[in-house]
């Protein structure tokens, strides 16, 4: 009996093709909805490690779930439901070749390549002497283009995407509106319950001329999150701020030898480790939405999604 859902291959009716990302099997069905089972499988520095967490692809489905139910006043979003805990059905969608990375701190990469002497990003002129963790006057967004599996996404600017053509003018503008939008909604949410949304990302497509906000929104993987109370404390002292992401497996791995460079040896996951990682999703889920985690039944986990998807396939 698998407690985890590590890797899945369904045959749900009308399946078309079947996607695998480092977390996520995506289901084509009938090239009209993607069916999304968000595993267990944790990736830190390009990797996927070797156990899975139980609980995770929970954590992770509901929390975008609740934000994508929370941010469908601004832009349509292709959800259509969450047969599963761990599963969010919805309307496929072409992707638009860039990632929107909004920025509300100087912090990590940005910060990395500013402290080694960039003062541009994506086109947008940041001034000298700013400190890391630094508040911007206000957001900006950083896009990336959407590398293939192996390579690393590229930062490209405003008008690299309009004047190439990747996306046109006047849809590229609606997605920088909705981008904003989401992140200020998604930071007056995070500000209620004691956190600050310091940078995200959005991904877009478009369904019959319209545009979608698809994937993942403000989850834990996606984002980064510090702790409100006693950042500007932090701040002044310049000491690193208390961070609600999944950093602290980063940590442990770098403790244990391991970067994902070449000829590291992913360090032993023991039984105990993996529970600790699941309690701390546990309380990533409770800290962003404010809500008591309710455990699905993982006696099966990989019969519990069949049955759960076919039935709801039936109705759609």
């Amino acid at each position: 009996m698998a407690k985890t859902i590590f890797t899945s291959n369904y045959n749900f009716p009308g399946q078309k093709g079947i996607y695998k990302g480092k977390v996520r099997d995506v289901y084509n069905i009938n090239d009209k909805y993607l069916l999304m089972i968000v595993s267990d499988r944790i990736s830190a520095f390009d990797v996927v490690l070797p156990k899975g967490i139980p609980y995770k692809g929970q954590v992770l489905n509901q929390i975008a779930a609740k934000f994508l139910d929370a941010t469908n006043d601004i832009v349509p979003n292709w959800k259509i439901a969450t047969p599963d805990p761990t599963v969010t059905i919805g309307y496929k969608c072409e992707p638009y070749p860039v990632e929107m990375i909004v920025r509300a701190y100087l912090t990590g990469s940005s910060w990395r390549a500013y402290k080694s002497g960039a003062r541009e990003f994506c086109g947008i002129k940041l001034p000298d002497g700013m400190r890391e963790h630094q508040r911007f006057v206000k957001p900006i967004i950083t896009p990336t283009t959407k590398a293939e599996q192996g390579k690393h996404d590229e930062d490209i600017s405003r008008s690299e995407i309009i004047n190439s053509g990747l996306i046109p003018e006047n849809e590229y503008s609606l997605i920088e509106k909705y981008t904003m939008e989401v992140f200020i909604r998604g930071s007056e949410i995070a500000a209620s319950q004691g956190l600050i949304l310091v940078d995200t990302k959005y991904e877009f497509g478009n369904k019959d001329g319209q545009i979608y906000l698809i994937d993942e929104i403000n989850t834990p993987d996606s984002s980064r999150y510090f702790y409100a109370d006693g950042y500007q404390e932090k701040f002044d002292k310049g000491l690193p701020q208390k961070q609600l992401s999944k950093e602290f497996v980063r940590e442990w791995l770098m403790a244990n030898g391991f970067q994902g460079k070449e000829g590291q040896i992913v360090p032993e996951m023991t039984g105990s480790y993996v529970n600790e990682v699941s309690e701390r999703y546990i309380e990533l889920y409770e800290k962003i939405t404010g809500e008591k985690f309710v455990k699905a039944d993982i006696t099966n986990v990989p019969e519990r999604i069949e049955k759960n998807c076919m039935t709801f396939l039936k109705t759609l």
